[in-house]
């Protein structure tokens, strides 16, 4: 069963489109409208292994913060579809990541239950022109949609480029790894024979 989505999103703030495959590597092709949010989807897709397409328009004139939570709803959507259509998931992820003087954690579990912990203290409030406290925003969605335990850690850091940037880097592979293909004899990765 392949391992993809495509899901739209359109409301009066934004109007996205993302095309998402576990099964390939490229394209990765990513418009928002926010450059360093670009940046680090890309990265995450790049260290992930997997192919990401994504479009967005939304209110920038506002401020980014509708295009930034509209892309987590999105993504979110896109990885629990990936669940329905393949079934069985290896479950668990889990990459540590260093960037210069930042290290960081994800760590994943397709478990249907939605729960965030993000721990991330950035020196910096900006990143360019990026406001650094929209990333909450973006995984607090991506973890509800997808309905997944997402815990990420950014254990230190001075320079918030590289924490963010660690942070998606970790994510990437720790999503690729919690929905790799789980073996025949593990229909169903739990004790209770479901999720």
């Amino acid at each position: 069963m392949k391992r993809s989505a495509e899901v739209k999103r359109k409301t009066r703030e934004t109007d996205i489109e993302l095309s998402l495959d576990l099964d390939a590597s490229t394209p990765i092709s990513i418009g928002t409208g926010v450059p360093f949010l670009d940046h680090i989807l890309h990265s995450m897709a790049f260290h992930g292994g997997f192919s990401l397409s994504l479009t967005a328009q939304g209110d920038l004139n506002v401020d980014a913060h509708h295009t930034v939570e509209d892309i987590g709803v999105v993504l979110g959507e896109a990885f629990s579809t990936v669940l329905e259509k393949s079934g069985a998931v290896t479950r668990f992820g889990h990459a540590v990541i260093p960037m210069d003087d930042a290290l960081a954690e994800a760590t994943v579990d397709v478990c249907e239950r939605a729960y965030m912990v993000y721990r991330a203290d950035y020196p910096q409030f900006y990143s360019g022109s990026f406001q650094m406290a929209l990333l909450r925003e973006f995984f607090h969605a991506l973890s509800s949609r997808a309905r997944i335990n997402l815990h990420l850690d950014c254990r230190y850091g001075e320079n918030s480029h590289h924490m963010a940037e660690a942070l998606f880097k970790a994510l990437g592979k720790a999503l690729a790894q919690a929905y790799g293909r789980a073996g025949v004899d593990q229909a169903v990765m739990s004790t209770k024979g479901t999720l």
